[in-house]
């Protein structure tokens, strides 16, 4: 029994672990400014002490994600800092880290996100100006033209708050942006985004505030400012993103419980028990009267939007299509919305430059997952195949190479092969690239031999009548040429010796007698 015991108090503290990461997640994900207050509420609700960790990863994650958001995350993290000091200095921590890591490798595109959000967690007193002005000075200590490019982004975004904390240094700063115009030594583009921010300077930063007022949510006395450098020995203490048994659970979450008491205060949690109660009689009433109630549609669309958006922000923060596969399962849909996540997929992999097999793995993920994801995506290739004319070349090439790697891990029916007839007048230009990029990919991953064993399975002869037609010979003349023009000759031996032993029956017949003998 005491063994019994023991595993359900574990079984429930992994669960309250995974609900937590999960709710925070959620929250980050879904805030913007018109619901910044109410997010802040309800993350404060969470056992932040506990799920510090998560919550700075997620930040990161999502702010990488959508750099546009930056100065929505800060403001949310501004607010938490000045209630748990310590989660605002372990996110700084890490995004040192990052800068760190995205100066050393060259990378710009990292580089201008974390920059960003620096520059904002410094403009909501997060962070001091040292590390502004140290990171200023690692940038244009040997200037290129992508360090300048994200030095004047980062002085664009912070350059009202340093102006106002720090004049002195401000005017170092352009100091030495002026040195580098002198000089000349850079490229026009770099010269025209450094003369574009003195001419924003001019302007007091007009277009570019400090905080968005919507944004601002505290005052000065109670903003927790944390003073770093970039060349601090840091640990980011990754150990606190994952679940770990905590022997005084239950008193560790008591004592939250109470802390939230003092910080929301007693009215918010008497409040929010009230609105529960008014919920759950609202709802035993309806169950008791039997009156016709009016649907009520939203026609805006709203909880669509922001269910793409989930999927979208899950997708591109997430490292691995398995972490992925896991982030999108736990997404409550309502019945009928596993389309939407499948369309979703399929547009985030043909908005890529490339084909990554990243999106082809996790699809194959989830139609092992449930039967509904794989007929979902069953729907997806009739409809592009049908639509493939309105994709350019690049996305169609990813659309055929997303569809083949479904179709070589079986987690797509090959029957839905029985879709695609190809003739000279039921193919377009658009399909009959499609279908060879279909076809090279599945001789890629499986190979000619193994690809063509699959074509001549006579339990799926009926299934490949349409690609490889035998009704007429005009037909079949063209799969042949079509598929040998493409360099996959091999897989129409069969429908080649149909087509002759339509033309010369009385040679074919003759030929098979005479191997018979020789077998004989």
């Amino acid at each position: 029994m005491f063994l019994l015991s023991r595993g359900r108090r574990r079984r429930r503290e992994r669960e309250s672990w995974d609900e937590l990461r999960r709710r925070i997640n959620g929250l980050v994900n879904k805030v913007n400014a018109t619901n910044l207050n109410h997010v802040v509420l309800e993350l404060l609700e969470e056992n932040l002490i506990r799920g510090r960790g998560l919550l700075c990863r997620s930040c990161l994650k999502s702010q990488i994600a959508s750099p546009n958001f930056s100065d929505v995350i800060a403001a949310l993290i501004a607010v938490v800092n000045s209630r748990f000091p310590s989660i605002g200095g372990l996110l700084l921590r890490r995004l040192v880290l990052q800068i760190r890591r995205a100066y050393h490798r060259n990378d710009k595109p990292l580089l201008l996100a974390v920059v960003r959000f620096l520059a904002h967690l410094v403009n909501q007193r997060v962070a001091g100006e040292t590390i502004a002005l140290e990171l200023f000075q690692m940038l244009l200590g040997e200037p290129t033209a992508d360090t300048v490019e994200v030095a004047v982004a980062f002085v664009t975004e912070c350059g009202a708050t340093l102006h106002e904390v720090s004049p002195r240094a401000f005017n170092v700063i352009f100091d030495i942006f002026r040195g580098i115009l002198h000089q000349g030594s850079l490229e026009y583009r770099s010269q025209c985004l450094i003369e574009s921010l003195v001419t924003l300077r001019r302007s007091n930063f007009s277009g570019h505030p400090a905080i968005r007022p919507q944004l601002d949510l505290l005052d000065s006395d109670e903003q927790e400012t944390h003073e770093i450098s970039l060349h601090d020995e840091i640990d980011p203490e990754t150990s606190l993103d994952v679940f770990k048994r905590d022997p005084e659970f239950h008193q560790n979450e008591m004592k939250y419980e109470k802390l939230k008491r003092e910080i929301l205060g007693e009215e918010y949690a008497e409040q929010q028990k009230e609105e529960e109660e008014e919920e759950e009689e609202d709802d035993d009433d309806d169950d008791d009267d039997d009156v016709e109630e009016t649907d009520i549609q939203d026609y805006t669309e709203t909880d669509l939007v922001d269910l793409r958006r989930t999927i979208y922000l899950t997708i591109m923060s997430s490292l691995s299509f398995e972490e992925a596969a896991h982030k999108l399962l736990q997404i409550r849909l309502e019945p009928g919305q596993e389309m939407e996540l499948c369309v979703m997929i399929l547009g985030c992999c043909t908005e890529e430059r490339t084909y990554r097999s990243f999106y082809g793995h996790l699809a194959h993920r989830l139609c092992l997952r449930s039967k509904s994801y794989r007929e979902c995506f069953e729907n997806l290739f009739v409809q592009q195949y049908g639509t493939g004319h309105r994709l350019d070349t690049n996305k169609l090439r990813s659309v055929a190479m997303f569809f083949a790697h479904l179709l070589a891990t079986d987690a797509l029916p090959w029957h839905a092969l029985a879709y695609v007839r190809l003739t000279e007048e039921d193919t377009t230009s658009s399909s009959r690239i499609f279908v060879k990029i279909l076809f090279q990919e599945l001789t890629e991953q499986l190979g000619i031999r193994a690809l063509n064993e699959k074509l001549q399975d006579p339990t799926m002869e009926e299934t490949f009548e349409s690609i490889f037609p035998k009704d007429h010979p005009k037909n079949t003349r063209f799969s042949i040429n079509f598929f040998t023009s493409i360099g996959l000759g091999g897989i129409t031996e069969k429908l080649r010796q149909l087509l002759v032993k339509r033309q010369n029956p009385e040679v074919i017949d003759e030929t098979e007698k005479k191997l018979k003998r020789r077998r004989g």
